[in-house]
């Protein structure tokens, strides 16, 4: 089976990103405030390609994702991000979406 998103080979990646897409906006711009954090844990080189797919996709793109500038910047982010960062920010956002609450969740 081929995998047609960039996080559908990761069951936790795809579990977290399908449930933050269902949730409300203000659930939606916590979670967005929490992938932000990512920006600390990325080398510039990846910021920058970020900024580019941002400038490419915001407002025209056909994924849930890329009309919310800051949803899109979050998600790109969380693309964009080590495998092994990707994972641990996955749990934790899948964490925080189930438990309703980003209280207290930190990359």
């Amino acid at each position: 089976m081929i995998n047609k998103r960039w996080y559908d080979s990761d069951p936790i990646l795809k579990e977290a990103l399908e449930l933050l897409r269902l949730q409300t906006d203000d659930k939606k711009s916590e979670a967005t405030e929490f992938l932000l954090q990512l920006q600390e844990q990325v080398a510039a080189e990846v910021i920058d390609h970020v900024y580019d797919i941002i400038n490419t996709y915001q407002g025209k793109g056909n994924r849930w994702y890329d009309n919310d500038p800051m949803m899109l910047k979050g998600v790109e982010l969380l693309r964009n991000a080590p495998a092994n960062i990707q994972r641990i920010a996955a749990l934790k956002l899948l964490t925080a979406l189930e438990q309703k609450s980003f209280e207290g969740i930190q990359l």
